[in-house]
Protein backbone atom coordinates (compact mmCIF):
# COMPACT_ATOMS: atom_id res chain seq x y z
CA UNK A 1 0.00 0.00 0.00
CA UNK A 2 3.03 2.37 -0.07
CA UNK A 3 2.65 5.23 -2.35
CA UNK A 4 -0.81 5.13 -2.52
CA UNK A 5 -3.13 8.15 -1.56
CA UNK A 6 -6.80 7.61 0.42
CA UNK A 7 -9.99 9.75 0.29
CA UNK A 8 -13.30 9.66 2.26
CA UNK A 9 -16.29 9.42 -0.14
CA UNK A 10 -18.51 11.61 0.07
CA UNK A 11 -21.86 9.66 -0.30
CA UNK A 12 -21.73 5.98 -0.93
CA UNK A 13 -19.02 2.98 -0.92
CA UNK A 14 -17.30 3.04 -4.16
CA UNK A 15 -16.82 -0.48 -5.81
CA UNK A 16 -14.87 -3.39 -3.56
CA UNK A 17 -11.75 -3.53 -5.87
CA UNK A 18 -11.34 0.16 -5.17
CA UNK A 19 -11.52 0.46 -1.07
CA UNK A 20 -9.38 0.64 1.52
CA UNK A 21 -8.10 -2.67 2.50
CA UNK A 22 -9.15 -4.39 5.72
CA UNK A 23 -5.28 -3.58 7.49
CA UNK A 24 -5.84 0.19 6.46
CA UNK A 25 -5.60 2.33 9.05
CA UNK A 26 -8.17 5.10 9.05
CA UNK A 27 -6.94 8.67 9.96
CA UNK A 28 -10.57 9.27 11.66
CA UNK A 29 -10.51 6.18 13.70
CA UNK A 30 -14.60 6.28 14.09
CA UNK A 31 -14.73 6.39 10.42
CA UNK A 32 -15.15 2.43 8.55
CA UNK A 33 -12.39 1.96 5.88
CA UNK A 34 -15.40 1.00 3.47
CA UNK A 35 -15.74 4.71 3.00
CA UNK A 36 -12.34 5.29 1.62
CA UNK A 37 -11.40 4.54 -1.89
CA UNK A 38 -8.14 5.02 -3.80
CA UNK A 39 -7.07 8.92 -4.81
CA UNK A 40 -4.20 8.23 -6.23
CA UNK A 41 -1.94 4.99 -6.68
CA UNK A 42 1.27 5.24 -8.25
CA UNK A 43 1.44 1.51 -9.07
CA UNK A 44 -2.08 0.54 -10.91
CA UNK A 45 -2.46 0.42 -14.51
CA UNK A 46 -4.17 3.19 -15.01
CA UNK A 47 -0.96 5.46 -13.79
CA UNK A 48 1.27 3.47 -15.85
CA UNK A 49 -0.74 4.55 -18.58
CA UNK A 50 -0.90 8.00 -17.67
CA UNK A 51 3.19 7.68 -17.30
CA UNK A 52 3.15 6.61 -21.01
CA UNK A 53 1.02 9.19 -22.14
CA UNK A 54 2.87 11.56 -20.67
CA UNK A 55 6.49 10.42 -21.91
CA UNK A 56 5.10 11.33 -25.37
CA UNK A 57 3.25 14.23 -25.23
CA UNK A 58 6.75 15.57 -23.62
CA UNK A 59 8.47 14.39 -26.90
CA UNK A 60 5.83 15.74 -28.65
CA UNK A 61 6.17 19.23 -26.93
CA UNK A 62 9.93 19.26 -26.83
CA UNK A 63 9.95 18.70 -30.59
CA UNK A 64 7.74 21.49 -31.34
CA UNK A 65 9.52 23.71 -28.87
CA UNK A 66 12.88 22.99 -30.57
CA UNK A 67 10.78 24.18 -33.88
CA UNK A 68 9.57 27.69 -32.23
CA UNK A 69 13.15 28.38 -30.96
CA UNK A 70 14.97 27.43 -34.07
CA UNK A 71 12.81 28.92 -36.48
CA UNK A 72 9.32 30.35 -35.59
CA UNK A 73 10.46 32.61 -32.71
CA UNK A 74 10.75 36.11 -34.77
CA UNK A 75 8.00 35.08 -37.28
CA UNK A 76 5.75 38.04 -36.84
CA UNK A 77 2.84 35.29 -37.07
CA UNK A 78 4.11 33.67 -33.81
CA UNK A 79 1.67 34.77 -30.73
CA UNK A 80 4.15 35.65 -28.23
CA UNK A 81 1.46 35.57 -25.28
CA UNK A 82 1.37 31.83 -26.19
CA UNK A 83 4.00 28.62 -25.10
CA UNK A 84 3.93 25.05 -26.52
CA UNK A 85 1.54 22.90 -24.74
CA UNK A 86 -0.08 19.69 -25.09
CA UNK A 87 -3.99 19.20 -23.53
CA UNK A 88 -6.71 16.47 -23.23
CA UNK A 89 -4.29 13.50 -24.79
CA UNK A 90 -6.04 10.02 -24.31
CA UNK A 91 -6.32 6.94 -25.59
CA UNK A 92 -9.11 6.45 -28.52
CA UNK A 93 -9.04 3.31 -30.79
CA UNK A 94 -5.35 2.13 -29.07
CA UNK A 95 -4.12 5.59 -30.72
CA UNK A 96 -3.04 8.50 -28.33
CA UNK A 97 -5.31 12.28 -29.15
CA UNK A 98 -5.01 15.76 -27.97
CA UNK A 99 -4.78 19.25 -28.94
CA UNK A 100 -1.19 20.46 -29.34
CA UNK A 101 -1.07 24.45 -28.84
CA UNK A 102 1.69 26.57 -29.93
CA UNK A 103 2.58 30.46 -30.88
CA UNK A 104 1.40 29.80 -34.22
CA UNK A 105 -1.23 26.66 -34.29
CA UNK A 106 -3.36 24.88 -32.73
CA UNK A 107 -4.27 21.19 -34.00
CA UNK A 108 -5.58 17.92 -32.84
CA UNK A 109 -2.61 15.68 -33.38
CA UNK A 110 -3.08 11.58 -33.32
CA UNK A 111 0.06 9.24 -32.37
CA UNK A 112 0.35 6.02 -33.29
CA UNK A 113 -0.74 2.83 -31.19
CA UNK A 114 1.39 0.01 -29.55
CA UNK A 115 3.01 -1.50 -32.52
CA UNK A 116 2.06 0.66 -35.51
CA UNK A 117 5.13 2.02 -37.30
CA UNK A 118 4.36 5.64 -39.06
CA UNK A 119 8.09 6.48 -39.37
CA UNK A 120 7.23 6.48 -43.21
CA UNK A 121 4.54 8.60 -43.36
CA UNK A 122 5.10 11.04 -46.36
CA UNK A 123 4.18 14.65 -45.04
CA UNK A 124 1.49 16.41 -46.43
CA UNK A 125 -0.38 13.49 -47.17
CA UNK A 126 -4.01 13.68 -46.71
CA UNK A 127 -6.28 11.38 -44.64
CA UNK A 128 -9.39 11.82 -43.29
CA UNK A 129 -10.53 10.15 -40.01
CA UNK A 130 -13.31 9.69 -38.44
CA UNK A 131 -14.53 10.77 -34.83
CA UNK A 132 -18.21 10.98 -33.21
CA UNK A 133 -18.93 14.41 -34.44
CA UNK A 134 -17.43 13.27 -37.84
CA UNK A 135 -14.97 12.79 -40.21
CA UNK A 136 -11.85 14.98 -40.22
CA UNK A 137 -9.09 15.97 -42.71
CA UNK A 138 -5.29 14.95 -41.28
CA UNK A 139 -2.16 15.86 -42.81
CA UNK A 140 0.71 13.29 -42.27
CA UNK A 141 4.63 14.19 -40.78
CA UNK A 142 6.95 13.61 -39.20
CA UNK A 143 9.26 15.13 -36.65
CA UNK A 144 12.38 13.59 -34.87
CA UNK A 145 11.75 13.03 -31.27
CA UNK A 146 7.90 12.51 -32.02
CA UNK A 147 8.43 10.13 -35.08
CA UNK A 148 5.10 10.01 -37.54
CA UNK A 149 2.29 11.94 -36.39
CA UNK A 150 -1.33 13.14 -37.97
CA UNK A 151 -2.52 16.86 -37.39
CA UNK A 152 -5.81 18.43 -38.46
CA UNK A 153 -5.64 22.36 -38.17
CA UNK A 154 -7.65 23.64 -35.85
CA UNK A 155 -6.40 27.60 -36.05
CA UNK A 156 -3.26 28.76 -37.75
CA UNK A 157 -2.48 31.83 -37.24
CA UNK A 158 -3.03 32.16 -33.25
CA UNK A 159 -3.12 36.21 -32.59
CA UNK A 160 -7.40 35.66 -31.57
CA UNK A 161 -5.77 34.41 -28.15
CA UNK A 162 -5.21 37.11 -25.62
CA UNK A 163 -3.25 34.33 -23.15
CA UNK A 164 -2.35 31.03 -22.29
CA UNK A 165 -5.46 30.15 -20.58
CA UNK A 166 -7.57 30.95 -23.09
CA UNK A 167 -6.38 28.77 -26.02
CA UNK A 168 -6.15 26.11 -22.84
CA UNK A 169 -10.10 26.59 -22.56
CA UNK A 170 -10.31 26.38 -26.52
CA UNK A 171 -8.12 22.78 -26.79
CA UNK A 172 -9.75 21.19 -23.90
CA UNK A 173 -13.63 22.26 -25.33
CA UNK A 174 -12.95 20.87 -28.30
CA UNK A 175 -12.07 17.63 -27.00
CA UNK A 176 -14.81 17.51 -25.29
CA UNK A 177 -16.68 18.78 -28.73
CA UNK A 178 -14.88 15.99 -30.77
CA UNK A 179 -16.67 13.11 -28.91
CA UNK A 180 -20.14 14.72 -29.23
CA UNK A 181 -22.14 12.95 -31.89
CA UNK A 182 -24.46 15.30 -31.22
CA UNK A 183 -21.83 17.60 -33.30
CA UNK A 184 -22.56 15.59 -35.88
CA UNK A 185 -25.58 16.41 -36.58
CA UNK A 186 -24.92 20.20 -36.46
CA UNK A 187 -22.69 19.80 -39.28
CA UNK A 188 -25.53 18.78 -41.63
CA UNK A 189 -26.99 22.69 -41.00
CA UNK A 190 -24.03 23.81 -42.65
CA UNK A 191 -25.79 27.71 -44.06
CA UNK A 192 -27.68 27.62 -40.65
CA UNK A 193 -24.44 27.69 -39.11
CA UNK A 194 -22.70 30.10 -41.16
CA UNK A 195 -25.56 32.66 -41.32
CA UNK A 196 -25.43 32.48 -37.40
CA UNK A 197 -21.65 32.53 -37.02
CA UNK A 198 -21.61 35.42 -39.53
CA UNK A 199 -23.88 37.52 -37.54
CA UNK A 200 -22.23 36.85 -34.38
CA UNK A 201 -19.10 38.53 -35.64
CA UNK A 202 -20.84 41.15 -37.39
CA UNK A 203 -22.10 42.64 -34.16
CA UNK A 204 -18.92 42.42 -31.96
CA UNK A 205 -16.69 44.87 -31.60
CA UNK A 206 -13.63 44.18 -34.30
CA UNK A 207 -11.33 43.79 -31.46
CA UNK A 208 -12.97 40.89 -30.53
CA UNK A 209 -13.91 39.15 -33.51
CA UNK A 210 -12.28 35.87 -33.96
CA UNK A 211 -10.47 34.86 -37.34
CA UNK A 212 -12.10 35.49 -40.48
CA UNK A 213 -15.19 32.96 -41.09
CA UNK A 214 -13.53 30.14 -43.80
CA UNK A 215 -15.99 30.03 -47.27
CA UNK A 216 -16.61 26.53 -46.81
CA UNK A 217 -18.04 25.39 -43.46
CA UNK A 218 -16.14 22.28 -42.36
CA UNK A 219 -17.05 20.12 -38.86
CA UNK A 220 -13.79 21.56 -37.55
CA UNK A 221 -15.01 25.29 -38.28
CA UNK A 222 -17.85 24.12 -36.39
CA UNK A 223 -16.22 22.84 -33.65
CA UNK A 224 -13.28 25.52 -32.89
CA UNK A 225 -15.23 28.89 -34.36
CA UNK A 226 -17.53 29.05 -32.07
CA UNK A 227 -15.20 27.90 -28.85
CA UNK A 228 -12.79 30.76 -29.42
CA UNK A 229 -15.51 33.01 -29.82
CA UNK A 230 -17.17 32.29 -26.37
CA UNK A 231 -13.84 31.67 -24.77
CA UNK A 232 -12.80 35.31 -25.82
CA UNK A 233 -15.97 36.87 -25.01
CA UNK A 234 -15.00 35.52 -21.46
CA UNK A 235 -11.60 37.05 -21.79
Amino acid sequence: MKGRTWARMPTEPGPPSAAAPDDWPCPNRSAPNEQFLVMDDPGSEAAAVQAAINERTTRLVTDFREVYHAKMRDVPLCNTALHVEAIGFRMHDNRLIGVLVAPWFMNIVVLPGDGEDWSGLEAGTKEYVNFPSGEYEFLHNTRELTGGYKACSLFSPMNDFKTQAQAVAVAEAVMVALFDEENRAETDRAHDIRAARTAEVEAADASEAVAEIPQETTRRSVISGGMAQSHQNEG
